[in-house]
């Protein structure tokens, strides 16, 4: 089954083992984006929206089910297909974990009662649940999405992180928001965190150093470090880095800018600095990467 979307967007799906899928949805763009998934009755879905907002469509679009930032929903129907079909708003993310329904029953076999729509009274009917999620959970989401791992323990580390999710989301004690990390010990902190993203990103290309984001943001720089490795699953530089490279080649790919303006754009005061860069993060240079484009 595969994802399809009508504009350029970032897809992954991440295949956990049979019957259970990942999908990770990212539009960084200005725009809307759709995307599209078979899904059969015999699937449970959890959609988990980080960031922005996205609608879900049923019936030809005539019956939809927004899901705001921090704000998950949950559907299965074992009468009916729901196909997955998905407007996402612009700078907005979601993840999605797709299971099927003995898979999901298997994860709590001792616990069966305990979940609500697995009960004797709901097997056979349509289920759908909105709710906010914890800031414990939007930690477990920015990992998900900001990995920075090598692709032979991908899966691992993905399938890893959806069962802590898992187990979170059903966790209805009132010591379900606490944070797996020291450092995030509540929601203000993730805020925190959240705010010094923003923060480099809308500064690109002269960064604040490290001590002034901790003093900007109100955390001490040894939380602001960990704090984001925990977030992002990379170091405050690193996560720029990757950031600024991307951006470079989005602006490439327009041809309205040279190499010089692309450069000074993401900070870089000479083309030789920024050449040196892209070719570390991409392997090739703008040039060549232009070159490649147009013989496509």
């Amino acid at each position: 089954m595969e994802v399809k979307n009508n504009a350029q967007g970032s897809f992954d799906e991440v295949f956990i083992e049979e019957g259970f899928y990942v999908l990770k949805f990212q539009n960084e763009s200005g725009d809307k984006l759709q995307y599209s998934r078979e899904i059969n009755k015999r699937f449970i879905q959890f959609h988990f929206c980080l960031k922005g907002s996205g609608n879900f469509l049923f019936n030809q679009g005539n019956y939809t089910l927004n899901v705001t930032e921090e704000n998950s929903l949950l559907l299965y129907n074992t009468q009916l297909d729901l196909p997955l079909h998905l407007e996402l708003a612009a700078n907005s993310s979601i993840v999605s974990v797709v299971m099927t329904l003995r898979k999901f029953h298997s994860l709590f076999t001792n616990e069966a009662n305990y979940i609500p729509f697995l009960s004797t009274d709901n097997k056979e009917k349509k289920y759908y649940a909105q709710e906010p999620f914890s800031p414990s959970i939007s930690v477990i989401l920015s990992q998900i999405i900001n990995y920075n791992l090598h692709p032979s323990i991908k899966s691992l580390y993905v399938k890893g992180k959806i069962y802590e999710l898992i187990a979170l989301y059903f966790n209805k004690s009132p010591n379900a928001d606490i944070e797996q990390c020291p450092y995030l010990a509540d929601e203000e902190n993730v805020k925190k965190i959240k705010k010094a993203k923003e923060i480099i990103l809308a500064n690109m290309a002269e960064p604040p150093t490290l001590s002034e984001l901790a003093s900007e943001i109100g955390l001490s720089l040894k939380r602001l470090k960990e704090g984001f490795k925990q977030i992002y699953g990379d170091s405050v530089y690193s996560f720029l880095f990757d950031h600024k490279m991307d951006y470079a080649k989005n602006l490439l790919e327009t041809g309205q800018y040279n190499v010089n303006e692309i450069g000074l754009k993401v900070g870089y005061s000479t083309a030789s600095h920024f050449i040196a860069a892209f070719k570390k993060k991409y392997n090739t240079t703008p040039k060549k990467y232009l070159l490649a484009l147009a013989g496509n």
